[in-house]
């Protein structure tokens, strides 16, 4: 996987530190994934697909297939894998992601939910008491004062 994201790193003409802030994780964390003494987690991976959302996740993760995802019927190899519009398919019907958060749920609320009131008690405790006081002296003698009990 360091082989490619040196190689997104390249394409883009980015520096480490820029590569790494346009994904949002530390340079640190950056360079330890491409000196190989870390493994890149799933979140960065992730974060790397959304901050370039054309790069091929198989390719990403395995290696297999091209770097750009290339859609059909364009010829300068830039693809719209995710956008604000509303991709259409060949037959000009909306294209549905049942997968995306904004679609809405096919199960009916619940309608009212029972608030649940939390109560926090606090318990207040006797203050702590001077039992004793001992002063060390540089000769190695100490003093030990007790208070007297009332």
């Amino acid at each position: 996987m360091k082989d490619r994201i040196l190689q997104i790193i390249q394409k883009e003409s980015l520096t480490n530190a820029e590569f790494a802030e346009k994904i949002g994780i530390s340079t640190s964390s950056l360079s330890h994934i491409l000196t190989e003494r870390n493994k890149p987690s799933l979140e960065v991976v992730m974060r790397i697909h959304k901050a370039y959302p054309s790069i091929n996740l198989n390719w990403l993760l395995y290696g297999e297939g091209e770097m750009k995802v290339v859609e059909e019927g364009t010829t300068d190899g830039n693809s719209r894998l995710y956008s604000n519009e509303n991709p259409e398919n060949a037959s000009g019907y909306p294209v549905r992601f049942d997968f995306r958060k904004e679609n809405a749920s096919s199960t009916p609320g619940y309608g009212m939910q029972n608030t649940v009131k939390e109560e926090i008690k606090y318990i207040e405790k006797p203050h702590p008491k001077i039992v004793e006081i001992r002063i060390f002296f540089d000769n190695g003698t100490y003093q030990v004062f007790r208070p007297e009990k009332s």
